[in-house]
């Protein structure tokens, strides 16, 4: 049974992935609810049926009095049996039933299922945002509006489609009842509908707003706080974690006094509605009283009314809350639709094609991209301005620069993270620009200096370069790299061995050569015909990086590789090394030749320390 009301909605239905999510509160709540509409509609009118009941059974409460005082004990069921066997129908069955059932609608049949579809399809939307999306804003505070999200939803849909919903039919029965017995009782309870009206007007919209508030503040407190713990090693390295405590407490501070709004307008909320539920009792028991010392009405009404009107004034305390609840769950909606509403930074164009490799050929054409600075400017740090490369397919070429020179755009623009500005990027002359983005990245293998696995298994890290893979192939791929040697003695906290040990967060509980390890293991097991190397074997001691050498060589065997060079001794033995200075290429040839011209690539190789840029070089002026 249970299993039936779980199944109603199905959680991953196929749905239109391409249209753009409404950044307005009905049509994006429509878009979202609109595969509950079934459910939604059938817990409606189980809550429909359950309010009805509620309010007969205080209008028979009305009508046992007046049938008690009046009729014989021994024609009580001749006289009155139909109407009694009614009421205990309402009361054993109808009441009862609507409630269990609608439990199930909503309990089974839509939190869980919605909550899910919700997730998953905003989760999705995440995934296929720009690179620029997520490095415009905290990771933790994206994560905790996406979660926040599905389950402001669904309460305030089920508040809205029940709870209000219900408070509505039963006071629309109440009406009813009240005119029954005379309508002249009904002017009190309009009153008080009209003023409770009045007050949710002048409430509601700042309520929203508050809600609002509170939910960017929460989102931004969450963000403070993850980034903090994400970055646990930086905080003790340099000893801050006063400082840390210091950034928190301002958001903590923010939030406290957004929320301190927020209840005060809820308090005052109460005061109104407080005030309003004893003009309601005051005017429907007195009046009604009134009427009865005038031979009006017999005592069963006066009865029927009090209980209607008292347990109206004892729901107000419940609206109150549901009503706060709800503008507070609106709030949320609305701060979690501004974000999963933006449309995709970068698009693939409606029937985008697949990119097809051959050769593996790479071709800049006069390309500029600039970070949200004038695309015509050149010159600027982060940035390339009309570069033209050509890298054949097979060749293996190094950039070299100093920080800001170009390089790690060119690397970007390659992979399709961004499009260019002006200009366009080829592989086996098809522009990126029109070809599917994840086709694209299946074609190209990258290991960079600064490697961040994911807090998985040491087995799903390496699987993450092709997930099909068997386990003698992981091990493998392991073993070309030399990872074989550690990964059997890994354990982690939870008693996981070897391949099956999970490696933290960000892969914390790894060393950085294990790290560089796991990830050139991936790129070993991925295998695609195009590789960038972004200095990836940095993080290796030089024993080790000697003995991985001829692995990284197989690896680039055949292969058009580009690396990315701060350490030149990693880069000399290239085919080609192409040289860049604020966005544009300015030197290319082979290590040899480079080194006898005497531009900048000789001056770099001749300043090195170590083996890397050297610092004061920041400072040199471009070769003209």
């Amino acid at each position: 049974m249970f299993r039936f009301f779980e199944t109603l909605i199905d959680p991953y239905q196929p749905y239109d992935e391409t249209a753009e999510i409404p950044n307005r509160l009905i049509p994006f709540c429509r878009r979202f609810l609109y595969p509950a509409r079934w459910v939604l509609l059938a817990s409606m009118v189980l809550g429909l049926i359950f309010a009805i009941s509620e309010a007969l059974l205080l209008r028979f409460a009305g009508q046992l009095v007046d049938i008690l005082t009046e009729a014989q004990p021994d024609r009580l069921w001749q006289d009155h049996g139909d109407t009694l066997l009614v009421m205990i129908a309402v009361v054993i069955l109808v009441r009862p039933l609507s409630v269990i059932v609608e439990s199930f609608v909503s309990g089974q049949g839509y939190y869980a299922p919605m909550g899910a579809l919700v997730r998953w399809r905003t989760h999705r939307k995440m995934l296929r945002q720009s690179l620029s999306f997520f490095s415009d804003d905290f990771a933790g505070r994206v994560a905790n509006k996406q979660l926040q999200l599905a389950p402001s939803l669904n309460d305030a849909t089920h508040q809205l489609a029940q709870e209000m919903w219900y408070a509505g039919v039963y006071l629309l029965g109440a009406a009813v009842i009240l005119a029954e017995t005379d309508l002249r009782l009904v002017a009190p309870l309009a009153l008080w509908f009209a003023g409770t009206v009045a007050v949710a007007v002048w409430f509601v919209p700042r309520i929203t707003r508050a809600g609002k508030a509170v939910a960017e503040a929460r989102s931004d407190l969450a963000g403070r706080i993850v980034d903090s713990y994400t970055n646990i090693q930086t905080v003790k390295l340099f000893a801050h974690a006063e400082r840390e405590e210091e950034y928190a407490r301002e958001a903590m501070e923010a939030f406290r006094w957004v929320f301190h709004a927020q209840t005060r307008l809820y308090t005052w909320l109460n005061i109104w509605l407080s005030a309003l539920s004893i003009l309601l009792i005051g005017g429907v028991v007195g009046y009604g009283v009134w009427l009865w010392s005038l031979g009006a009405i017999s005592v069963g009404p006066i009865a029927a009314a009090s209980a209607l009107v008292m347990r109206l004034s004892g729901m107000v305390e419940w609206i109150m809350w549901s009503l706060s609840m709800l503008f507070q769950n609106i709030g949320t909606v609305q701060e979690g639709m501004e974000m999963v509403s933006k449309p995709l930074g970068l698009k693939d164009r409606p029937g985008a094609p697949a990119l097809k490799l051959e050769r593996g050929e790479i071709r800049f054409d006069h390309v500029t991209h600039q970070y949200g600075r004038d695309r015509r400017e050149t010159g600027g740090a982060g940035g390339v301005a009309d570069v033209s490369l050509t890298i054949r397919g097979g060749e293996r070429v190094g950039l070299v620069g100093r920080s800001g020179a170009g390089k790690s755009t060119l690397v970007n623009l390659a992979l399709r993270f961004f499009d260019p500005d002006d200009g366009r990027v080829l592989i086996d002359g098809q522009d990126l620009a029109d070809c599917q983005q994840d086709s694209v990245r299946r074609q190209i293998s990258m290991v960079t200096q600064d490697t961040a696995l994911l807090h998985r298994s040491i087995r799903d890290n390496i699987a993450y370069g092709r997930p099909e893979a068997t386990e003698a192939e992981l091990w493998e791929a392991a073993a070309k790299v030399h990872a074989d040697e550690f990964i059997p003695g890994l354990v982690d906290r939870e008693g996981r061995r070897g391949l099956d040990a999970h490696v933290g967060e960000r892969g914390v509980r790894l060393s950085g050569g294990q790290r560089q390890r796991i990830a050139l293991a991936r790129a070993v097991l991925k295998n695609a015909p195009i590789l960038i190397l972004d200095e990836a074997t940095s993080a290796l001691d030089s024993e080790v990086e000697a003995a991985i050498q001829e692995a990284m060589a197989d690896l680039m065997a055949g292969k058009t590789v580009v690396a990315i060079a701060h350490r030149l001794s990693t880069i000399q033995s290239m085919d080609r090394i192409v040289v860049l200075d604020r966005g544009r290429i300015i030197e290319e040839g082979s290590h040899e030749a480079l080194l006898e011209t005497g531009g900048l690539y000789a001056r770099l190789w001749k300043r090195q320390s170590g083996g890397f840029l050297a610092a004061d070089l920041e400072a040199e002026p471009a070769a003209e």
